[in-house]
């Protein structure tokens, strides 16, 4: 804190959410019909906290003013805080990690007493050096999010710099805060309206920010379900090089719907990563619409094709892949007479297999059609000369949509964000 006593060391904040202090007495155990009232007043359905708000106050976790508003723009204090920790304590399930102390400015007949000593002894505040808590004053957002962080036991999992670079006002973290925080980060505890980027760590806390910071906290322990909201911060990640092991299976998609080949060509072919191939934790290895290229082989102790992968494109950068489909052995006959408007509906022929129809069914017009892979319609007509005199061909029919789905033959590196 810039302008405030160190903490004491191996301290965390505190949290409560209740009534700002004044000529109307804070409200933290109302009648049960006031306590579970989910709407207020001066909570609109859009705004930006509401869904946080209304989830804690029906778990009775906060309550409004008697006159049935919520005041969500009002600065909470270290005492509120403390009354809303031990309230959410509840849910957290935290117990006692260090005998309680007598806060010089904490009389035992002071109206959050008994928050405050709970809240410090489950390790979720701490005081001031010289046994003062200072309960009146108001709680900056730096200090709610560390007390979290820090009662949850959380740390970070990856540099607190690669965190902390996502706010753009990151240089105005005090020291104390900078760890905490970043771990707060991480588990999405932090919840910045207007401005995701904008953490403004030493503004006042309102009572729906720390609604919200709250309602994450149950959230990243596994007390709540998440709330869906454009204001919670996803951490940023370091990109690391991750190897994805042999055997995986990578899904592709191409844009025809069908694919012609003789069993003894090879044509080159390219096509698309069909969904997100991602880490246990979410993050994309290979991006869905990657490009893959290689070629469509003939296996002829088998009598089929084979699609054999050679490079892939993942955000603009190329890489060698060692990556093949099944054998596809699925035929298909061209005899004279055939509708060959039919027969290339849809569909993308190899040169030699173009060849084959064209000198089976008598319709030279399928050379000029762009239905050709792996050479133009010069190629075609010199092969049909091959396939003249014949009655019906067979040709390896591929549904690329299934048939051409890879699996990795070797470990492929790459780089995850």
């Amino acid at each position: 804190m810039s302008n405030l006593p160190r903490w004491q060391s191996g301290t965390a904040a505190f949290l409560a959410l209740g009534i700002a202090a004044g000529a109307i007495a804070p409200i933290f155990s109302a009648a049960p019909s006031f306590a579970q009232s989910t709407t207020f007043s001066d909570v609109s359905s859009n705004y930006w906290a509401r869904n946080f708000i209304s989830e804690l106050a029906s778990r009775d976790i906060i309550a409004g003013f008697p006159d049935g508003t919520f005041r969500p723009d009002t600065p909470v204090t270290r005492a509120q805080f403390a009354a809303m920790m031990r309230k959410a304590n509840k849910e957290f399930n935290k117990g006692t990690v260090r005998d309680a102390i007598q806060f010089s400015d904490v009389p035992s007949t002071y109206w959050a007493y008994t928050a405050i000593q709970d809240a410090y002894t489950t390790g979720f505040l701490a005081g001031y050096p010289g046994n003062v808590f200072r309960p009146e004053q108001n709680i900056p957002r730096e200090q709610v999010l560390t007390s979290l962080a820090n009662g949850l036991n959380y740390s970070p999992t990856q540099s607190v710099s690669t965190d902390l670079s996502y706010y753009n006002d990151a240089s105005s973290i005090s020291n104390f805060a900078r760890s905490p925080i970043a771990a707060a980060t991480e588990k999405g505890i932090v919840v910045n309206y207007a401005n995701l980027k904008t953490l403004n760590p030493l503004r006042n806390a309102t009572r729906a920010e720390v609604a919200a910071f709250i309602y994450q906290a149950l959230v990243s322990s596994g007390n709540a379900q998440a709330i869906n909201s454009p204001y919670i911060v996803n951490a940023p990640q370091v990109a690391t090089d991750v190897t994805i092991p042999a055997g995986t299976s990578i899904p592709v998609t191409y844009d025809k719907d069908k694919i012609l080949v003789t069993k003894d060509e090879t044509v080159p072919l390219t096509v698309k990563v069909a969904a997100n191939i991602t880490t246990s934790d979410g993050r994309v290895l290979i991006p869905a619409g990657s490009t893959v290229t290689g070629e469509l082989r003939p296996v002829k102790d088998q009598g089929g094709s084979q699609f054999v992968a050679q490079k892939i494109v993942i955000d603009g950068q190329e890489k060698t892949i060692n990556a093949s489909s099944d054998v596809i052995t699925t035929t298909e006959t061209v005899r004279k007479g055939i509708n060959v408007g039919n027969l290339v509906k849809n569909a993308v022929l190899g040169t030699a297999a173009a060849a084959a129809v064209a000198a089976v069914t008598g319709d030279r017009a399928i050379a000029t059609e762009e239905l050709l892979i792996g050479g133009g319609a010069g190629v075609v007509l010199n092969l049909i000369q091959t396939f003249l005199g014949r009655n019906s061909i067979d040709l390896i029919a591929i549904q690329p949509n299934t048939d051409l789905n890879l699996k990795l033959l070797s470990p492929l590196t790459v780089t995850a964000k």
